[in-house]
């Protein structure tokens, strides 16, 4: 009976050790009670309204927890399967989409995407006119945009139509080009949108039901859509201010590429951890996806620091692929995407040799200042271009 007691005590005690540890890219490791404590500080001392946090080690989830509030003026707690306005994590399942349909043969990454319309790009029509094309005319340009150039981001489009190079905001602005397609990185939903057009085009099928087939019906993803669904209301979460100010809930009934996309983090956890393990696998797929088309020279992905370039992330030689930003870091390749808006924030990286990543979901528009120190705790990544993200941390 001693002898039992005593191995009984030396188990538990070994499983105490042992147990819950989360491991970062470079072999160190911290608790998951460790963790926990410190995202909760961190969420308290910047006054974050709410947070999901799913990290995969070896290709699997090994730590998922909501933190916060759904809305913070009725105390709602915040959980992993409510709805959360994707924002452009949108724009990195199209980029899976589009991958799929090069695969088959589908569409082309360097055919010019006006060879898949019957009429000149400028003189397409849409039920809304505002997003069409027009201004375009007599500027032959549009003729040398293709699927890869509107996926990293080199169409010469501003992000939306409406933002000048100033990025000042013009209600009545038309689309227009900053420059020569494929000449330089501009993050741009229009040359998402202008692909997302095309490729309805070719396939003669929508967004929805394209992502449906293709990605959402396949994973299990049956709390996400790229259109506002009955299913979702009651549990979705609400945007905040920094303020923590609850911002009523927008919902969209257009799909949209870049950025109309609804999701869990449970939802979301699941088609990232099909993409690492797709990339960890160095599949054909993940090769198209994460192959740099693009390096990136400017000093910011936003605002007029666009057009300044410096050598700050060569050390990374940050680039982008098929919807994703890439780094390079000494644990192998990073690839990355952002989502932001009004009352969101969101950020995800995934290290395919280290079968290691993290999704970091928020509805609070002060979130970010917290990133470059989650990133740090939840896996170890010290490579994320926070500068290059204006992931300005809180506390400076």
């Amino acid at each position: 009976m001693t002898y039992s007691l005593l191995f009984l005590s030396i188990l538990i005690l070994f499983s105490s050790c042992s147990q819950d540890k989360i491991e970062h890219i470079d072999g160190n490791t911290i608790t998951e009670k460790d963790l926990t404590q410190r995202i909760q500080t961190l969420i308290d001392e910047a006054g974050v309204a709410g947070l999901a946090v799913t990290i995969f080690n070896d290709n699997e989830i090994a730590y998922q927890k909501g933190f916060g509030y759904a809305n913070y003026e009725t105390k709602d707690t915040l959980t992993t399967d409510q709805i959360f306005y994707g924002a452009s994590f949108s724009k990195a399942v199209f980029g899976y989409l589009a991958a799929d349909l090069v695969l088959d043969g589908t569409i082309d990454l360097d055919t010019p995407l006006q060879e898949y319309f019957d009429v000149p790009i400028p003189d397409l029509e849409f039920e809304k006119e505002w997003r069409g094309f027009a201004n375009l005319s007599g500027d032959d340009r549009y003729k040398d945009i293709t699927a890869r150039m509107c996926l990293n981001h080199s169409t010469g489009f501003p992000n939306w139509r409406w933002l000048d190079k100033s990025f000042d905001f013009d209600r009545n602005g038309k689309i227009h080009f900053f420059f020569d397609p494929g000449a330089r990185f501009s993050y741009s939903g229009e040359g998402m949108m202008l692909l997302q057009y095309a490729i309805e085009k070719v396939t003669g099928k929508g967004l929805e039901e394209l992502a449906q087939e293709r990605i959402f019906g396949p994973l299990g993803m049956t709390m996400t859509s790229y259109v506002w669904q009955e299913r979702f209301e009651g549990v979705f979460v609400n945007g905040h201010s920094s303020e923590r100010e609850v911002i009523p809930k927008d919902t969209e009934d257009e799909a949209g590429a870049a950025g109309s996309m609804e999701t869990t983090p449970d939802d979301y956890a699941k088609f990232f951890g099909h993409i690492l393990r797709e990339a960890s696998s160095d599949s054909e797929l993940a090769q198209l996806m994460f192959n740099p088309s693009l390096r990136i020279s400017s000093k910011a992905q936003f605002g007029v620091e666009v057009w300044q370039d410096t050598d700050e992330n060569d050390d990374i030689e940050l680039s982008y692929g098929m919807g994703w930003g890439l780094l390079k870091s000494p644990y192998g390749y990073g690839a990355f995407k952002e989502g932001s808006d009004q009352g969101w924030e969101h950020y995800s990286i995934m290290f395919p040799e280290q079968k290691t990543g993290v999704i970091i979901m928020s509805n609070s528009d002060n979130a970010e200042g917290i990133f470059k120190e989650l990133l740090e705790i939840t896996i170890g990544d010290v490579y994320t271009p926070w500068k290059w993200e204006r992931y300005i941390p809180y506390d400076q």
